[in-house]
């Protein structure tokens, strides 16, 4: 007597398209959630999750209340002349249901190791949001899905509770191979129940082992592809000619500003630990921002690009609005023709570098889009790398690829988020000279963030400094370094020495802190609280000083001593003697050759505090 198969091919069809059913509906349904911020976040995913940790007999029992006769759906397709109950379309429907569950929340897990900033970075070079799930997304996420679509699969062919209750156990028409061995047993016919046993566990086993093995081969093909990468090194410039852009150089900030031509902020955000409050223009200019950490640097360029979105405001780009709290505008990051360049580079790891440049040129014709790829590659030097994905490029070479994706769009914008942070030093300093040769032709508006001095003070000529969420300086660099209004910008722009002041005479005041009195040549503020000056510009020598030139010079007495490469930090204490590395009243910077020089020698020195280089500042 030969065996009716038929619940093998029921199984394998009902399995089938509930599987396909639940990838489609699991996959949307956990892009939904990856970007829902609601209050009923908790309760729509327990209701999304419910089917897993119901028992499949109340699953079944509550599908038969809904598709029944009596039930709101099975009333809707009586209307029709339809009916699900006790067909194999029961079967599907019980099977996706139970095996929802393991698709949504594996794909939800996929996304959400899923860096971000990727997707930010998509939407800020043009692409819509089906764009950016389709491209982005699901291929970033494809091995999390597959391991999903696996495990439903096999969820679904294991279907037995919830199938009995709404499809019922029909020979031929309804029963899966869970119902067959169950009846089977129930018969006493062993053998038959083994059969299907065995074909269940074969299938299944065989899906799970055969994801398995494509995942180990993938991540295998992965670390090949990192070890045969070259040596992670920027070449090293020793010398000789080097070839730059014809028209290297800054933008000058121009003294009106232009509402058609250039961009104007005005924007509060509330966040959990302060509230954003950044109020500024720029035109053709490279505007550095500069600030602490948590100060609200990144989150301003988030909220020019898009990404986030202010409480309140106004940004509006060469006289276009891209958000109007008042007015209710708010374009998505893909229309506003502003690019952001993360402080990781954010490049697309499953992407070449020319598909990388090419992501934002989708509108191009072909050939355009890949002559535009090759000049960008070109003004970057990696015309021979087009072909390579972003690990194996060192992080010069990467964030070179983050700058030309950036500048292949021609934005409006370019918004730099730290770009150097995560380059060692030598590196740095190269990657600073081919930004400013980069931006040297581009044509539109740079806001750099930064908490580096140096590397702001090299690149912009303008700066704005940000302290707990509020722009409190902005000014040509020159006048923000040289002559600070605050002790807060003093601060943040790297001055270490303060002390409070006591106005004694017009060119005259008492730095109390320190026990001396200075004279002054800056015309002092009728608030003035502190003066300070900054280490590098307090002048040391071993020398008393002669009759005629002893304004704001006084002995000292070393404390401690800190030690860099090339400078030493000295902490000095005026017109007497330390009592231990914490009693100093100023810190002073000099080179190793001075500081070989005078080490030896018995004290006091003497401090010259240059009278040109005092900051008289106020409190804030």
């Amino acid at each position: 007597m030969s065996t009716d198969l038929s619940p093998l091919w029921i199984s394998l069809k009902t399995a089938g398209l509930a599987t396909i059913a639940t990838f489609l509906i699991g996959t949307a349904a956990a892009y939904w959630m990856l970007g829902y911020r609601g209050r009923w976040k908790s309760l729509i995913e327990s209701m999304l999750i419910a089917p897993l940790i119901l028992p499949p007999t109340v699953v079944g029992f509550l599908l038969l209340l809904l598709f029944g006769k009596n039930g709101p759906l099975g009333q809707l397709m009586q209307s029709f002349n339809f009916t699900i109950i006790f067909t194999w379309y029961a079967a599907v429907v019980a099977a996706m249901v139970v095996s929802f569950p393991l698709m949504y929340k594996t794909a939800l897990g996929a996304f959400e190791q899923i860096d971000s900033q990727l997707l930010q970075v998509a939407r800020t070079l043009g692409a819509s949001e089906q764009r950016v799930f389709l491209q982005i997304l699901l291929p970033l996420a494809a091995p999390g899905l597959l391991a999903g679509i696996t495990l439903a699969f096999a969820r679904a062919l294991g279907e037995f509770g919830a199938t009995l209750m709404l499809a019922g156990n029909i020979p031929g028409q309804t029963q899966t191979m869970p119902m067959a061995i169950y009846f089977a047993v129930e018969a006493g016919a062993m053998g038959e129940a083994w059969l299907w046993a065995i074909a269940i566990m074969a299938i299944s086993l065989s899906g799970l082992l055969a994801v398995n093995l494509w995942q180990q081969r993938y991540a295998q093909r992965r670390q090949r592809s990192h070890m045969g990468q070259l040596e992670a090194n920027e070449p090293v410039q020793r010398g000789g000619k080097r070839t730059q852009p014809a028209h290297v150089g800054h933008w000058t900030k121009p003294q009106l500003f232009d509402p058609q031509a250039g961009l104007l902020v005005d924007i509060e955000k509330q966040l959990s630990n302060f509230q954003l409050s950044a109020a500024f223009t720029a035109q053709q200019e490279n505007l550095g921002i500069l600030g602490g950490s948590g100060s609200g640097k990144s989150m301003t360029l988030r909220c020019i690009a898009g990404v986030d979105t202010p409480s309140t405001g106004r940004i509006v780009l060469n006289g276009r609005s891209l958000f109007d709290a008042d007015k209710r505008i708010n374009l998505p990051s893909h229309k506003r023709n502003v690019s952001l360049v993360f402080q990781n580079y954010a490049l697309f790891p499953h992407m070449t570098i020319a598909q990388n440049i090419a992501f934002g040129l989708q509108k191009l014709p072909q050939p355009l889009r890949h002559q535009r790829v090759q000049q960008q590659l070109a003004s970057v030097q990696l015309q021979t790398l087009g072909d390579r994905y972003p690990h194996q490029l060192s992080g010069g070479q990467q964030q070179r690829v983050a700058l030309a994706r950036a500048l292949a769009t021609e934005p409006e914008v370019l918004l730099l988020d730290e770009p150097f942070s995560a380059l060692d030093t030598h590196l740095r300093s190269q990657m600073e000279q081919q930004l400013l040769a980069t931006l040297a032709t581009y044509q539109g508006i740079t806001l750099f963030v930064t908490h580096n001095l140096e590397e702001a003070y090299r690149i912009c000529e303008n700066l704005m400094v940000m302290s707990n969420g509020k722009a409190i300086a902005y000014d040509a660099k020159h006048q923000i370094f040289e002559h600070p209004k605050t002790v807060r910008i003093a601060q943040l722009t790297g001055c270490k020495n303060f002390s409070r002041a006591v106005i004694q005479a017009v060119n005259s005041v008492a730095a109390t802190d320190w026990g001396i009195t200075l004279k002054v040549l800056e015309a002092m503020p009728d608030d003035l609280t502190d003066i300070g000056i900054r280490a590098h510009q307090i002048g040391i020598t071993t020398k008393p000083p002669i009759a005629s030139n002893t304004a704001n010079t006084y002995p000292c007495w070393l404390a401690a001593t800190s030690e860099t490469p090339h400078r030493m930090t000295l902490f000095l204490k005026f017109k007497a003697v330390s009592s231990g590395i914490h009693d100093y009243h100023v810190q002073a910077e000099v080179f190793k050759e001075k500081w070989n020089a005078i080490k030896d020698q018995p004290f006091p020195w003497y401090a010259q505090l240059d009278a040109t280089r005092l900051m008289l500042t106020v409190d804030g």
